[in-house]
């Protein structure tokens, strides 16, 4: 009867010290890739969702279908809206990034706009008066009282999206996903955990990361719960 071996990656073991040695460097390229898919998508749907939600808050009529549409989009199941995608995109990186742009417009342009009609008419009066123009009100005035519901909104879009880009493991643009996929095909417990440690750090710092941009940004609604 032979003796088990010492190496807890030939025992496949959950917990092993030496994967995470041996793989460092696969480790962090997958890190690095789900934090540039993740960026580029929350970069991408803040841009998109700022118009959107002015568009909506100076035209009404916008404001329904605005909404109902990004929430439609958002009730799509991911893997039929990455399907939807690849007749554009194609298995790329870019497929994935759309996909988290449509999922992340739902909580950014609600956020968004519910931030800037929160605004009281007699602060803009009051600024109106002052002389600002329509630009300087928003930038100077509405933008920065909508901040504390627009960063509540990207929080959980961010959240959201380093979830989601796991399954871009799909198309072999996955991050940590295409650790924790492969890692199941082949039932390497060592990768599935420690990946899917890793995704859930990624998401608790960014979340933490962007509370503590929005205390900076916000200094007067500090003391309001986050």
């Amino acid at each position: 009867m032979t003796a088990p071996p010492d190496d807890c990656l030939a025992r496949n073991e959950w917990i092993c010290g030496a994967y995470l040695t041996s793989r460092r460097g696969i480790l962090r390229d997958a890190v690095l890739q789900h934090l540039q898919l993740t960026s580029a998508a929350l970069a991408l749907a803040v841009l998109i969702a700022l118009p959107l939600a002015l568009a909506a808050r100076r035209w009404r009529g916008l404001a329904g279908p605005v909404l109902g549409l990004t929430t439609v989009l958002y009730t799509v199941p991911s893997l039929a809206m990455f399907s939807l995608l690849l007749p554009v995109y194609g298995l790329s990186a870019s497929l994935v990034v759309a996909g988290l742009v449509l999922y992340s417009l739902t909580l950014l342009v609600r956020n968004l706009l519910a931030g800037l009609r929160a605004v009281p008419e007699e602060i803009r009066q009051a600024a109106r008066g002052l002389g600002y123009g329509p630009l300087r009100l928003l930038l100077a005035v509405e933008l920065p009282l909508a901040l504390p519901a627009a960063m509540a909104g990207l929080r959980i879009a961010a959240v959201s999206a380093v979830s989601l880009v796991t399954l871009g493991a799909i198309v072999g643009y996955g991050g940590l996903g295409n650790l924790i996929y492969a890692g199941m095909n082949t039932f390497f417990k060592a990768q599935v955990l420690t990946a899917t440690v890793l995704c859930v750090l990624l998401a608790v710092v960014a979340d933490l990361l962007l509370l503590a941009l929005q205390r900076l940004l916000t200094p007067w609604a500090r003391g309001a719960p986050p």
